[in-house]
Formats: C-alpha cells, sequence, structure tokens
C-alpha cells in the first residue's frame, strides 16, 4: 500500500508540473491576444475623446455604435465556436484575430452614423467566438484545481488592455493631433490594428488544441493529464439534443448572471475615458495615464480573488461579494465629484470588482458542463449575455442625452451588478466543490 501510495504522490507531484508547464507555455500568448482584443474592442472610448466632434455625433450615436458591436456578436457566436470545435482552436482564433485585425483598421474610413454602426457590427461579428474559444481550449488542458488560476491570468488581458492600452491610446491621441494625412483618432484605430494581425500568424505557429496534440509534453504526461480530465468530466453535462440543452435552467440562470456581469464590464470599458475627462482631466495622455491606475488594481485583485477562489472553493461566494464591490465602486465614481483623484479611486474600487468577476464567473459552468455542451453552453452563455455590451452603453449614452446627466445610467448600472450577485448565490452549493 506504501508503494502505492508513493507512486500515485509521485504521479500527482509530476502532473502538477505538466500543468504549471501549460501554464507558461499558453497563457502569456492567450493574454497579450486577450489583451489586443479587448483594446480593439473599447479604444473606440479613447477615439471618442475626438472623434465625436470631428464627425459631429452625439453620445446617443456612440453609444448605439458601441453598443452594436455585440450585435455582430450574439448572432455569429454559437456557430463560430461550433465550427471551433471541428477546425481546432489554433486555426479558429488565429483566423478570428486576422479578420477583426482588418476590420478594426477600416475603421479609419468612418464619416457617418451609418457607416459606424456598420463597421462596429462586422467587428462584433469577426470577433465572435474568440473568448469562447480560449475558455474552452483551458477546459481541455486544466482540470477544476487549476483552470480557475488559467482563467483569471487569461482575463488579465482586459484590464492590461487599458494599462498598456490607455497610455498609448492617450499618446497616439496627443501626437498625432493636426496629422496632415489622417485625423488622430484615425491613426489610433490604424496603429492599434497592426498586433491583431500579427499575433494570427504566432497563434498558428505556436499554440496547441489540447494535450493529445500537444508538441511538448511527454506521452506518459499526455496520458496523466487526459485520465485527469476525463475522471473530472465523467460527472458533468452533456446533452443528447438542441432541445435538451436550451431546456437546461442553469443555463439561462448563467445566462442572466452574466448579462449583469456585462452590463458593469462595458460601462467601464466605454465610459471610464469620459468619466475621467467629466472629473476635470482634458489632455488625452493625462486621461490614458489616470485610466491606467483601475486597471492596474483591477490585474491584481483579478488574480488574488480567483487564487483565492481556487483554494477555499467559494466561487458562488467570491462572485457574488466582488460583484456588489464592484457595483459600489462604480456608483461611488457618481456620487463623490471631488476631482479626478477621487474618481480614480472609485473607478479603481469598482474595476477591481468587476473585473475579478469575469473568471470567477467561468469557472462556474465549466464546473457544470462538458464535451460538446460545455462548447455550446460557453459560446451560449457569453452570446445571451454580452446582449447586455449592447444595453450598457447605448443605455448610458441615452441616459446622458435624454436626462442630461451620467449619474443615472451609471446608478442602473450599478444596481445591474448587485442583481447578478444576488442571483448567484441562488445557484447550487455543489459548484463551489467542482
Amino acid at each position: 500500500m506504501e508503494a502505492l501510495y508513493g507512486e500515485d504522490t509521485v504521479r500527482q507531484t509530476d502532473t502538477s508540473r505538466t500543468y504549471y508547464r501549460a501554464y507558461w507555455r499558453l497563457l502569456p500568448l492567450l493574454l497579450i491576444c486577450y489583451l489586443v482584443a479587448y483594446l480593439d474592442r473599447v479604444n473606440v472610448g479613447f477615439a471618442k475623446l475626438q472623434m465625436l466632434d470631428a464627425l459631429h455625433f452625439d453620445d446617443a450615436i456612440y453609444g448605439l455604435g458601441s453598443g452594436i458591436f455585440f450585435a455582430g456578436y450574439f448572432f455569429f457566436e454559437v456557430p463560430s465556436n461550433l465550427v471551433m470545435r471541428k477546425v481546432g482552436a489554433r486555426k479558429w482564433i488565429a483566423r478570428i484575430m486576422l479578420t477583426w485585425g482588418v476590420i478594426s483598421a477600416a475603421m479609419i474610413f468612418v464619416k457617418t452614423p451609418t457607416m459606424f454602426y456598420v463597421a462596429r457590427f462586422l467587428l462584433g461579428a469577426a470577433e465572435a467566438g474568440f473568448a469562447p474559444a480560449i475558455m474552452y481550449l483551458l477546459t481541455l488542458w486544466f482540470p477544476a484545481r487549476y483552470r480557475g488560476r488559467a482563467m483569471s491570468i487569461y482575463v488579465m488581458g482586459a484590464p492590461l488592455a487599458f494599462v498598456v492600452g490607455g497610455p498609448i491610446s492617450g499618446y497616439i491621441l496627443h501626437t498625432f493631433s493636426g496629422s496632415e494625412h489622417l485625423a488622430a483618432w484615425q491613426w489610433l484605430f490604424l496603429i492599434e490594428a497592426i498586433p491583431a494581425v500579427a499575433l494570427a500568424f504566432i497563434v498558428l505557429a505556436f499554440l496547441d488544441d489540447d494535450p493529445a496534440h500537444s508538441r511538448w509534453i511527454s506521452e506518459e504526461e499526455r496520458q496523466n493529464v487526459l485520465a485527469e480530465l476525463r475522471a473530472e468530466n465523467a460527472g458533468k453535462v452533456d446533452h443528447s439534443s438542441v432541445r435538451a440543452f436550451l431546456s437546461n435552467r442553469k443555463l439561462w440562470e448563467f445566462c442572466g448572471i452574466y448579462f449583469c456581469l456585462i452590463m458593469g464590464l462595458y460601462a467601464l470599458g466605454f465610459w471610464m475615458p469620459s468619466l475621467i475627462k467629466r472629473s476635470g482631466v482634458i489632455d488625452p495622455f493625462a486621461i490614458g495615464l489616470y485610466s491606467a491606475v483601475p486597471n492596474i488594481f483591477a490585474a491584481i485583485a483579478l488574480y488574488v480573488s480567483n487564487r483565492s477562489a481556487d483554494r477555499t472553493g467559494g466561487r458562488r461566494v467570491h462572485f457574488a461579494l466582488f460583484m456588489v464591490i464592484g457595483a459600489a465602486g462604480l456608483a461611488a465614481s457618481m456620487w463623490f465629484s471631488a476631482g479626478p483623484l477621487v474618481t480614480t479611486a472609485c473607478l479603481s474600487v469598482a474595476a477591481a470588482g468587476v473585473y475579478s468577476c469575469i473568471a470567477l464567473f467561468w469557472a462556474l459552468p465549466t464546473s457544470l458542463f462538458v464535451g460538446a455542451s460545455v462548447a455550446a453552453a460557453l459560446a451560449f452563455i457569453n452570446s445571451v449575455g454580452n446582449i447586455a455590451g449592447f444595453m450598457s452603453p447605448w443605455l448610458v449614452g441615452m441616459l446622458n442625452v435624454m436626462v442630461g446627466h451620467a449619474e443615472v445610467g451609471m446608478y442602473v448600472i450599478s444596481a445591474f451588478l448587485v442583481l447578478g450577485g444576488a442571483l448567484t448565490m441562488r445557484l447550487p452549493k455543489t459548484l463551489d466543490d467542482r
């Protein structure tokens, strides 16, 4: 028995080393890809600082154009992820990055509201399936005890997009102001599209679809990882039909919770530069620097919160707590109108709460579904939930125009975050242990 126990311990240690090697092999590249994706998705928030005046758009046009991105996402998300399962994550992620890079660069040709709407819709259609493809890839590589941390590292690309992209976007707007050939906001779209195109070829060359097709682990390591994943997946749900899939109540509960989270996420993503400008910061480069601060706090909180959830198993409680923290920070940023330092501090609390919840959330449905169901569930939840990506900027922009104050929209967004936290506590406690 001692010998067998010793063999099991050695095997577990070897398998743990394999997972940590997988962290270093996969996650830096995936983090950079998500960073670039998120930057190309929300850099319109920085372009807004000059684009609206140049094109004579108002906040309502901007809010609708920002949000219509998610209409393209909604219609193409599930089909994209089902194709990804057939062709492999490596090829499909590379295809997505190439097409969205080209479309993002084409934003320089926007002149009318209709062109703005069409370009944003096509960008959403091109990027559809990207986030679920990466999350599905992580379910093929990591069991639950490692997956939360893996997701937190990859999702860290979202706040880091502002840490890196905020100052860069502000610098581009500042430096290219007065350019003869293109306006500064056009240079912003063009320059920030280049990394996406370059990364498409890097992904194609270096990413591995799953352990079974990996080129850098031994056969023994491969079998140990696959055996652990098979054992864990044995108790999960794999639906036999589309009807069974869509009739699963938990699926719709996840959609509702994710909708509330996304309402807060894109209120921050699309409006943070404007909120900082509202606090009294005028120079675009300074706005970029200020916007980096909340996202530094968010990146730290994201990793710490998800590591804590992995260790304790209390994913639901962690998620609900950080949703409330995000709501409090966002509401406080509107309540305390006392200059850029106070606004930035409040937005730091909001960003720490909201961004922590992204990876905390995705650890929940991946603990319940398996096989084709997990690929479809990730895409479906992301698709339905991202309707809030349309609703959030549109709602805030509309209220800005109708009421004349940004406070009302942000208070409504804060209420959605609290609601999402409450709905999460209704999920079964068994999800904490998987």
